[in-house]
């Protein structure tokens, strides 16, 4: 059971049920099986983008996998002859180049900034038309094993007014789970579908009003749940866009 599934079950615990069995059927669909009857469906609610194959994929996987070489590459170039330090920043735009295509070009003006000290100061590194672009942006005051230290990265695609993202995100995934539970519908009598909201992190007082005239989606789970990853005891029942309140 991964972290999600876990705030789902304790979320589950807390509306009071007692029999919670967790992939009543193996490894596939539901989730959970509630008192017998009720099929739970669970999945992470995160930012998304279309993929060439039709299908779409969480906006954080080439972010992650990008920041991951960029941390090795780093390590790889050991220290400069000087024994500065410098601190390495990236900001990613979308499409964010393969990093084999960037790599090399990387490297290079990585290593002449190590090897030529008077070329040593606050600089940009942009490749592959600013879909990635590095920052040497401070320069450490202290020794360090190498030259350059891992800053941190920003995805200017990441962001935007909460709502309009968890509106279009929701329909992408509902849309997903739908075909993915289509084969085995049948089998239990009631369905849900609980999201761990990663986008708004839960709905809150002030912003259940609007979300309840506006946020409505096609669906046709018997309920669709937004639940807070910082407390189980905070969920939003999404409403289906036939059964919103019309403004």
């Amino acid at each position: 059971m991964d972290k999600t599934e876990s705030l789902v079950k304790d979320h589950l615990e807390h509306r009071g049920f007692k029999r919670i069995v967790y992939q009543p059927d193996g490894n596939v669909p539901p989730d959970f099986l509630v008192e017998d009857r009720v099929a739970v469906e669970v999945r992470r609610l995160n930012e998304n983008e279309p993929t060439s194959s039709g299908g779409f994929r969480g906006l954080e996987t080439m972010r992650i996998s990008t920041e991951r070489k960029l941390r090795e590459l780093l390590l790889s170039l050991g220290p400069a002859k000087s024994g500065a330090s410098w601190f390495v920043g990236c900001t990613l735009r979308r499409p964010i180049p393969r990093w084999k295509k960037v790599e090399a070009e990387l490297r290079r003006q990585l290593e002449n900034f190590r090897d030529n000290e008077s070329s040593q100061r606050l600089s940009d590194i942009k490749v592959a038309g600013g879909g990635l672009e590095l920052h040497i942006f401070h320069k450490a005051t202290g020794p360090h094993p190498t030259c350059f230290l891992y800053g941190g990265t920003s995805d200017r695609d990441i962001g935007g007014f909460t709502f309009g993202e968890t509106q279009k995100n929701l329909r992408m995934c509902v849309d997903e789970k739908t075909r993915k539970i289509a084969r085995v519908r049948h089998r239990y009598p009631e369905w849900w579908l609980i999201f761990v909201d990663h986008i708004g992190f839960g709905v809150d007082a002030c912003d259940q009003q609007l979300f309840r005239e506006h946020l409505g989606i096609d669906h046709n789970f018997d309920r669709v749940i937004l639940l807070s990853p910082l407390d189980v005891t905070c969920a939003f029942e999404v409403p289906r866009k036939n059964t919103a309140i019309q403004s």
